[in-house]
């Protein structure tokens, strides 16, 4: 359950704005979204493995 501390005075744009900031900061859409398929072990590996790659060459080579 996500608790939002409201200041005295604070608009609803900007406590909605926080709610929102923090929703996504959990994670909870990409979790429910994973859930709505099974994707087998190895695939899974194997794009993490993919990704990794993939940062390594964007960020690691830079020397």
């Amino acid at each position: 359950m996500l608790i939002i501390p409201v200041k005295e005075g604070e608009s609803i744009e900007k406590a909605l704005k926080k709610y929102k900031k923090k929703f996504e900061r959990t994670g909870t859409m990409k979790q429910l979204r994973a859930r709505q398929k099974f994707t087998k072990p190895s695939v899974m590996n194997r794009e993490q493995r993919l990704k990794a790659i993939y940062k390594n060459q964007m960020y690691g080579s830079e020397e």
